[in-house]
């Protein structure tokens, strides 16, 4: 059953991570959705505004397989520098410096980033059917 459904739990799994992902992402630039929990940073402000804006661009591009794979290391990327530079000075682990938001985000995206966003992915619109023996290659 697993192994028959593989793709389906693999795109319910990037359509989650990626909607979750982007909801931060607005409620930090818009104040949406129960608001910024840091606070809403202004325009342009470093590191804040530009990790919300990858957020919210980077989830969009993922729940859609949209150039996944690439928008899933840039928002890995961003959650590994958010932890070591916001959470890992305060603490080692993360249910002690309150980064765990951030190292599952981290792991979550670069396991997209491995595999792909699968088979029911709208990048999978354009691209070419691979025939049987391609597959077995």
């Amino acid at each position: 059953m697993l192994k028959k459904n593989q793709d389906l739990f693999l795109a319910l799994y990037r359509i989650v991570l990626g909607l979750l992902f982007a909801c931060h992402g607005a409620a930090t630039l818009f104040d949406v959705l129960g608001g910024s929990q840091g606070g809403t940073p202004g325009f342009g402000q470093w590191p804040g505004w530009w990790a919300a804006v990858i957020e919210l661009v980077g989830g969009v591009l993922v729940l859609l397989g949209l150039a996944a794979r690439a928008a899933a290391v840039i928002c890995s990327g961003t959650m590994a520098y958010a932890y070591f530079t916001v959470h890992q000075p305060q603490a080692l682990f993360p249910i002690e410096n309150g980064g765990e938001k951030a190292a599952l985000f981290c792991w979550g995206f670069l396991l997209i980033a491995v595999l792909g966003p699968g088979r029911w992915a709208l990048s999978a619109l354009f691209t070419p059917a691979r025939t049987l023996v391609e597959d077995r290659g």
